[in-house]
C-alpha cells in the first residue's frame, strides 16, 4: 500500500441544534478531513479535535500543522504492508493522538478497499448490527431536556446519556427518573467535579444509573479509583484513557467498571483494538463515544463498534440528529429498535459526497510524495 498523496480539508458544518457540555456550547463544527491516495484507492479519515483546546490539548489548528509537518511526511512515499504499520512511524511524535488517528484511520479505510473487504471485518468485528444510545447536551431548561429525551426514546434509542455539571445534575436526574423510572440512563460530567464533592456525587447512586462518565480530572486515574470505592454507581473513564497502558492501569486499580473507547482520542484503530482486548480479557465492558463527527468519523465509529466487547450502546446515533445533510451516502440511520445495520461494501461501506465536501471546504492542502 504505497502512499502517494494526502489531502487535508477543513469543512464547516452547522449543527441542527446546539450541543452544550461543561466546556461550553457548540453551534457549528470546523472539521478536518483527510484523504489518502494509495494506488488508485482513496481512504478517508476525520480528525475529531475541537475548534479550541478545551476537551483536549489538541485543536483544529494544532492537528493541521502536526499532520502537514510531521505525520504526513512520515508515511508519504512509503509502501506499507498494512495500515497498522503507521503507528510505529508516528511514535516519535508525542501525543497528538487525534491527528494520528485521522491519518491512520484513513489508511485503514484504504487498506480495506484495496482488499475489497468491509473495514469492520478487517478490524476483526463480529456484529451485523450495533445498539445505539444518544448523548443529550445541557439545555436551556429541564422541560426542554425532557422533551428531547421523549423524542429520542420514541425514535428507539436504547440508552439516554445526559451531560451534567454542578447546578445541572441531581435536580435534573430527579425530574428524569420521576418521569421514566426504568429507562437505561447515564450521565457524563466531562471532568466537572473534584474529589471534595464525593458526598454530592454519592447522591447520584439513588438514580440507578448505568454509569457516571469521567466525573473527575481529565488526566486522572488514581483519584477515580478512590471515588469508585465510595460509589455504587459504575464510573466510566473517557478522557483518562489515552492508550492501552492507561486502560490497563485503570482496570487493575479499580478506577472504573466501564471504559469509553473513542478511536480519535486514543490515536487510531490500532490502539483502540488493544484497549478493547485488554478490557475484554478483564471482563470490563466498553462502548464507543462520539465527538460530533461528520458521517466519515461516524462510519469509523460504527466499524469499531462491531468488535465483540462493545456490549453497551454507544453514542453512534443517526446523522439527522446533528446535520441537515451529512457528507456520506446513505446517511447513518437508526432503526425503530435502536440499531444500526452494518454495511458490507468495501471500506467503511458509505460513499463520500465529494461535491458537497468541496462546497463546504474552507481550506485545502495536498501533500505529495517527493514534493
Amino acid at each position: 500500500m504505497k502512499i502517494e498523496a494526502i489531502t487535508l480539508r477543513e469543512i464547516h458544518m452547522p449543527l441542527v441544534h446546539f450541543f452544550e457540555t461543561s466546556f461550553g456550547r457548540t453551534y457549528s463544527r470546523r472539521i478536518l478531513l483527510l484523504t489518502v491516495y494509495c494506488g488508485g484507492v482513496n481512504g478517508w479519515g476525520e480528525c475529531v479535535a475541537g475548534e479550541d483546546p478545551f476537551y483536549s490539548s489538541e485543536w483544529t489548528e494544532s492537528s493541521w500543522l502536526t499532520i502537514t509537518r510531521h505525520l504526513a511526511p512520515a508515511v508519504l512515499g512509503r509502501n506499507l504492508e498494512s495500515a497498522r504499520d503507521c503507528a510505529a512511524l508516528f511514535s516519535r511524535v508525542r501525543g497528538h493522538r487525534m491527528a494520528k488517528a485521522a491519518l491512520e484511520n484513513a489508511l485503514w479505510d484504504a487498506e480495506a478497499k484495496q482488499k475489497n473487504m468491509p473495514l469492520w471485518k478487517l478490524l476483526g468485528g463480529t456484529r451485523n448490527e450495533i445498539p445505539c444510545g444518544v448523548s443529550i447536551g445541557i439545555q436551556d431548561s429541564v422541560e426542554q431536556l425532557l422533551d428531547k429525551i421523549q423524542i429520542e426514546l420514541a425514535a428507539g434509542y436504547r440508552r439516554i446519556k445526559i451531560k451534567v455539571k454542578p447546578g445541572w445534575d441531581v435536580n435534573v436526574l430527579e425530574k428524569i427518573r420521576s418521569r421514566w423510572a426504568d429507562i437505561t440512563l447515564s450521565c457524563d460530567a466531562n471532568s466537572a467535579y473534584t474529589l471534595d464533592q464525593v458526598e454530592h456525587l454519592r447522591s447520584f447512586d439513588q438514580f440507578n444509573l448505568l454509569m457516571i462518565e469521567q466525573p473527575l480530572w481529565d488526566d486522572d486515574i488514581f483519584y477515580h479509583g478512590r471515588l469508585q470505592r465510595e460509589l455504587r454507581t459504575a464510573i466510566c473513564l473517557d478522557e483518562s484513557i489515552v492508550n492501552a497502558r492507561a486502560a490497563a492501569v485503570a482496570v487493575e486499580t479499580g478506577a472504573c467498571r466501564i471504559i469509553n473507547i473513542k478511536v480519535g482520542r486514543v490515536g487510531g484503530f490500532t490502539e483502540a483494538r488493544k484497549i478493547h482486548d485488554i478490557c475484554q480479557s478483564q471482563k470490563i465492558p466498553v462502548w464507543c463515544g462520539g465527538m460530533l463527527e461528520s458521517g466519515i468519523g461516524r462510519a469509523h465509529n460504527i466499524a469499531l463498534s462491531t468488535l465483540p466487547n462493545f456490549s453497551l450502546p454507544g453514542d453512534v446515533s443517526a446523522s439527522k440528529r446533528y446535520w441537515k445533510e451529512d457528507i456520506i451516502d446513505p446517511e447513518v440511520q437508526v432503526s425503530g429498535q435502536g440499531m444500526i445495520a452494518i454495511r458490507d461494501q468495501p471500506g467503511t461501506g458509505y460513499e463520500i459526497k465529494e461535491d458537497l465536501i468541496e462546497r463546504l471546504t474552507a481550506r485545502k492542502e495536498t501533500l505529495r510524495a517527493g514534493a
